[in-house]
């Protein structure tokens, strides 16, 4: 990424995929694949330094949009303060319905944007629904043969699975903050056990 400067001040962002003009002169795209820093630099040209250490994980943050500056010779391109995302549900209220006509049909307290909390809490559910779904088979069949009986082993991974369930729905739920509901999903390497883990539940292997 190339930005242009002029008077000691950023101007602007530069396509690097074709030519720029600066001060009447054209120059060829190729000044930014051959030319050395130097001489880039020395028409206006900075490659840009970015500075991504207030960038935050996408999924649970809405980072800013970059802003450049020029200091010391260098363009730097920085993020400001990410927000969190909101862990709980957004609802509409009467006041944003009444002021925009396109909401037709929706009512208070339907949800807007749905919170990261249901968001993973949905995900878990979908997860275990589907490590179920494989053995659904054995129970309908003892549902329709009056002397067949689901195996102890398939009744006993049918409950684990919903127990793991229902336990990683409780700690998302018990998540105060966004930084918290990360950590529930980050895996840690242990170097002792050469194991990794993390603080979130994990469902029982299939069998």
């Amino acid at each position: 990424m190339f930005a242009l400067v002029e008077n000691g001040q950023f101007v602007k962002i530069v396509n690097s995929n074709k030519g720029i003009t600066i001060n009447d002169n054209q120059y060829p795209k190729s000044i930014f694949s051959l030319w050395t820093n130097e001489e880039r630099e020395a028409i206006g040209i900075y490659e840009v330094v970015v500075d991504s250490s207030n960038k935050q994980d996408e999924y649970f943050y809405i980072n800013t949009d970059i802003s450049y500056s020029y200091a010391d010779n260098v363009v730097t391109g920085s993020y400001g303060t990410a927000t969190a995302k909101p862990l709980d549900d957004v609802l509409f209220t009467q006041s944003e319905i009444d002021a925009d006509e396109y909401l037709e049909g929706v009512e208070a307290g339907d949800v807007k944007v749905k919170g990261l909390k249901k968001l993973e809490i949905e995900k878990i559910k979908a997860q275990a629904s589907g490590l179920i779904a494989p053995t659904d088979w054995y129970v309908v069949k003892a549902t329709e043969v009056a002397d067949y009986d689901v195996p102890s082993d398939v009744a006993t991974y049918r409950t684990n699975v919903r127990a793991k369930s229902n336990e990683m729905e409780t700690q998302i739920n018990a998540c105060s903050d966004v930084d918290a509901l990360k950590t529930l999903f980050t895996w840690v390497y242990d170097e002792d056990t050469n194991t990794s883990s993390r603080p979130l539940a994990s469902f029982p292997e299939v069998i």
